[in-house]
């Protein structure tokens, strides 16, 4: 009786087997999804007779479609026999005895009575396997990756090393569809009736792997991309260039764990969704921020109003020595501020130590309270002519009347004005100390 079952089985399944199938992919495949299986359609809203036929064996002469953004791979007992990459509607065609079809043109002795003959030393079932994937070639989105503590990497702007959690999504590619089959699906995803191999299913153990592989890149990708002076060497351009960063990342990933090579993968795009620095890293970055703040003009202009509120200051203090200040500290206040400005250029922080202060424009002896030798009339006063202005007295400069020669004054009151000056920021200690050596005649 199983002798007879099996002659039964082998010439219904033979001639069951004869229809030409319609092979699509399957409905409803998430947008993660790297491989999913093909489907033979064998009937369309109840019409159609093509239900019988045998699983995983297609007829010649079958219709397979590709969409457009999938790869098809065909396999026969576990091996790729082929894969088409460009969309489009393709007829199928085997030499193996299982798949003959008197349909597709072959004589009916190979499409029935040896393909009845092969089947019928198998128990009556095939003996072949025929499989049809469809491998998606877009990008897929929503690979996440993050990191639960602190990473390192070499900061090129800062000089130093820096450290930051971080999380993120990337977009993946598959540009190398037999590659990525043969060497990273695990082969539980290309058998008969296998499950889509989802990169973002969390119990996909490859998936697994590339969000750790990717996880441990992070430091070397961030290292790549503020070392890169392409891109200016600024972290804080990252979140805006993901497709710099990208590049980086994949860089890193190919590096350590050679992605295009072996696997077929290449990473596209990422997007930063946060950098939470540590706390050393915070610190070094509010100081930066300040000398970023201080260089060029904008220093320039700090510069100045800081000196002013000095001036402000002192002169609020009360007093008729500091009415004084007012008057004899604006060429002190001048020249400090002359030596201190900067270039004005937009660079980074660059400071200016070691720069000489210019010299005060005014006679020193006049500054320190010295008796001022009296200007000598020019040739065109003594002839008769107009006399040319010449350099204006300070007090001119700051629209005041100008005064008549100063008496001299006591240096040790002379000192204490510069003190003041010294104590409201208008002058450097260094100056300081020299006008007091030139005061007491040290």
């Amino acid at each position: 009786m199983g002798f007879i079952q099996a002659v039964k089985g082998s010439i219904g399944g033979t001639l069951a087997d004869q229809w030409k199938d319609f092979y699509g992919p399957k409905s409803n495949v998430s947008a993660t999804a790297g491989v999913f299986p093909g489907v033979p359609m064998g009937t369309n809203k109840g019409r159609g007779a093509n239900y019988k036929g045998s699983e995983n064996i297609i007829s010649n002469g079958s219709k397979v479609v590709v969409p457009e953004g999938t790869a098809l791979i065909t396999m026969q007992d576990g091996a790729i026999t082929g894969i088409i990459t460009e969309a489009g509607g393709y007829e199928y065609s085997s030499d193996n005895p299982n798949a003959k079809s008197i349909f597709a043109g072959d004589s009916p002795m190979d499409a029935l009575v040896k393909q009845s003959w092969e089947r019928f030393k198998f128990g009556g079932i095939p003996g072949a396997q025929q499989l049809v994937f469809y491998v998606n070639m877009k990008e897929i989105p929503n690979n996440r990756f993050g990191t639960q503590s602190e990473i390192y990497w070499d900061d090129a702007y800062f000089g130093t090393q820096v450290g930051a959690v971080t999380r993120g999504t990337y977009t993946l590619k598959i540009v190398d569809p037999v590659l990525f089959v043969k060497n990273f699906v695990p082969v539980s995803y290309v058998s008969p009736n296998a499950p889509e191999f989802d990169f973002a299913d969390m119990d996909n153990p490859a998936g697994e792997q590339l969000f750790n592989e990717v996880v441990g890149s992070l430091s070397a990708a961030f290292s790549n991309y503020t070392n890169d002076p392409s891109k200016g060497n600024r972290m804080s351009k990252i979140q805006g260039d993901q497709i710099g960063f990208a590049q980086a990342l994949s860089k890193a990933v190919d590096d350590a764990y050679q992605w295009r090579q072996d696997r077929g993968l290449e990473i596209v795009k990422t997007a930063i969704m946060s950098i939470e620095y540590d706390e050393d890293t915070k610190l070094m970055m509010k100081d930066v921020k300040r000398a970023d703040a201080l260089s060029g003009a904008r220093g320039n202009s700090f510069m100045q109003q800081s000196v002013a509120r000095g001036m402000q200051a002192a002169g609020e203090n009360g007093g008729g020595a500091n009415m004084a200040f007012m008057g004899m500290g604006m060429g002190a206040a001048g020249n400090v501020m002359g030596g201190m400005q900067q270039p004005n250029n937009q660079g980074t922080y660059q400071p200016g130590f070691g720069q000489q202060p210019q010299q005060p424009q005014q006679p020193q002896d006049q500054m320190y309270g010295q008796q001022p030798q009296q200007p000598q009339q020019s040739q065109d006063q003594m002839y008769g002519q107009q006399p040319q202005q010449s350099q204006q007295s300070q007090d001119q400069m700051y629209g005041q009347q100008p005064q008549q020669p100063q008496q001299p004054v006591d240096s040790t009151a002379k000192l204490i004005e510069m003190k003041k000056l010294l104590d409201a920021g208008v002058i450097t200690q260094e100056e300081f100390d020299r006008i007091k050596r030139q005061l007491l005649g040290l």
